[in-house]
Formats: C-alpha cells, sequence, structure tokens
C-alpha cells in the first residue's frame, strides 16, 4: 500500500492504514539496527517522523490521540539519535572533502574523521544502544495496539477540513521559520525550518491525490530543500562540536582546517536554503491552502456521491 490517502475510502481507515504501516516498517528497522545500526537506525527515524507527519496532518480531527502519539514518536526518536547522528558526522566529513578536495588534497581532515569513527564504534557497541533499540521497540508494538482507537470525521466536508487544517498549519510553521531564520539567522531557526519543510513534504505525499496541480515540482524541490537544510543542520552540529572545551575532535592543530571548510559551507548553505525556503514558503498559508480544501471537498464528495451510487444500484 501507499504514503497516501485515498480520497475513495473513508478518512479514519485510510490514517489508521498508513500510520499501521509506517510503524511496522519502524519495528523491521529496529530490528536490522541489532547488527548494522548504521542503516536500522536511518531508516527507522525516517519512518517515525512520517508517522509524526500523518499525525500532524489530521490532528484536528483527534486532538487528544494525535497529541499524544506524536509525543510517543518523538521520544522513541530521541532514544535513537545519538548513534545516528555519530554516523551523520561521519558523512559530513565525507561531504567536505568532497566539496572542497583542492583544500583537503593532503589528508587534513583524517585525524577528525578517525576519531569520529572510533566515536561511533563506541555508541554502536556500548550496551546502551541494545537498551535503546529495546525501549523504542517495546513502544512502537504499543502503539500499534492504540491505533484502532484513533476516531476522524468520516464524512466528505469536514474530513477535507481537517485536512486542510493540518497542511496549513505546517505551512504557518513553515513560514514562522523562514523569517526567523533570515533575521535571526540561529542553528535553532534552521533546524525548525528543516523539519517544517520535511513535514510539509511528507505531506505532499500523503495529499497526492488531493493537492491541486501542479505537485510534482513543489515535491521534488520540497525534498532539495530538505537535503540541504539537513547538510546545514550537521555543519552547525559539527561546529558545536568543534567549539566544546573538551576537544572531541582533537586539537586544534587538527582540526585547524575543518574549521575553515564549515565555515565556508555553512556562509554557502545558509544563503541557498534561505533563497529557496523563500520560494516556497512565501505565499501566505492560508492562501496556499485555500485551493486545497476546496478541492479536497469536491474529490471526497464526488467518492462518497459515487459510493452511494454503487450502493443503491447494488
Amino acid at each position: 500500500m501507499s504514503f497516501r490517502i485515498d480520497p475513495r475510502l473513508p478518512l479514519t481507515g485510510e490514517v489508521r492504514r498508513i500510520l499501521a504501516e509506517e510503524i511496522g516498517k519502524a519495528l523491521l528497522h529496529l530490528e536490522t539496527a541489532h547488527t548494522r545500526p548504521e542503516q536500522g537506525l536511518h531508516k527507522c527515524r525516517k519512518r517515525l517522523k512520517s508517522a509524526r507527519a500523518l499525525l500532524r496532518l489530521v490532528r484536528s480531527g483527534d486532538e487528544t490521540f494525535c497529541t499524544t502519539e506524536n509525543q510517543c514518536y518523538r521520544n522513541v526518536a530521541a532514544l535513537l539519535a545519538g548513534p545516528r547522528e555519530a554516523t551523520a558526522l561521519i558523512e559530513t566529513i565525507d561531504r567536505l572533502a568532497a566539496g572542497f578536495a583542492r583544500e583537503s588534497v593532503d589528508g587534513g581532515l583524517d585525524a577528525v574523521r578517525d576519531r569520529l569513527i572510533a566515536r561511533q564504534h563506541d555508541l554502536h557497541e556500548g550496551a546502551g544502544l541494545k537498551a535503546a533499540i529495546g525501549a523504542a521497540t517495546a513502544a512502537c508494538e504499543d502503539g500499534l495496539k492504540r491505533i484502532e482507537t484513533l476516531a476522524l470525521p468520516d464524512q466528505p466536508e469536514q474530513a477535507a477540513d481537517v485536512l486542510a487544517e493540518g497542511a496549513r498549519v505546517a505551512l504557518r510553521r513553515a513560514r514562522k521559520a523562514l523569517d526567523k531564520a533570515g533575521t535571526r539567522g540561529e542553528a535553532d531557526d534552521f533546524h525548525d525550518l528543516r523539519k517544517a519543510a520535511k513535514t510539509h513534504g511528507m505531506h505532499l505525499s500523503l495529499l497526492g491525490r488531493l493537492w491541486p496541480t501542479p505537485i510534482k515540482a513543489r515535491r521534488k524541490a520540497v525534498d532539495e530543500l530538505g537535503e540541504r537544510l539537513g547538510e546545514l543542520h550537521d555543519v552547525f552540529v559539527m561546529r558545536a562540536l568543534l567549539e566544546a572545551d573538551s576537544e572531541p575532535l582533537g586539537p586544534p592543530e587538527d582540526t585547524k582546517l575543518l574549521g575553515k571548510l564549515l565555515k565556508r559551507s555553512e556562509k554557502s548553505l545558509r544563503k541557498a536554503c534561505l533563497a529557496e525556503a523563500a520560494e516556497l514558503f512565501g505565499d501566505s498559508p492560508r492562501h496556499a491552502t485555500k485551493k486545497l480544501a476546496r478541492k479536497a471537498r469536491d474529490d471526497l464528495a464526488g467518492a462518497s456521491s459515487a459510493d452511494d451510487l454503487a450502493a443503491s444500484a447494488g
């Protein structure tokens, strides 16, 4: 089945289906993480983000369920954040080496990379990871059992309002984060923008049959922005480690080149992310989702009428 809401079917059943599929896949990735943590943890966290984006989309339809479950899966993702971040930092070093090949040709990043690999090994081999995977698994299994308690409006007009409101809130969040990133520009502002962009991208997938066209170009642009913001986030995390008093990345003589390349990468990424986000989220969220609400009502009502005709004919 797909990560897409079918407007021909009741909203409650569709959301239950997709949520069960995403959490079920997260559990499979957690099993993989026992032997291949680099792959399993990353894929599990992606599924949890998808589940949380779905819960945000329909939150106004069942506030209690969606708020509680969203917090649950946020906590699960936090359990796995440290080990996953260790791998992301190695990927950041490799991107810097490839992006600034001329400056790093003499192996000026090798010492830092070796320390990050050792750090990753310690996190992946320690008892803490096994405990985290166990706790995450238990939480996801409990979450699966609660899915049947979700109850959303299934009448076409009410269902359309729920979806439009969820999409509008996500766009409003992205617009607010963009404003803060452009004016204040703190690492947390760009991180909030990244999370909002990722959520919006998942909403585009979920609403693929309801979102006004054209959608493919927007989805591609949102995905590219999300990747770029992810790279910027990793740069911020690396810079924080570089500036830590304990010098976890090594002494200044080993990290001099890294500091230089981080500054250049950050400057370039900031500029690109702000420009791309302004293109995507510069419009009013209310204006952007008015068409969605109208189209969703028409499509859901059309599906309902077709079902009624089929039932009367039978």
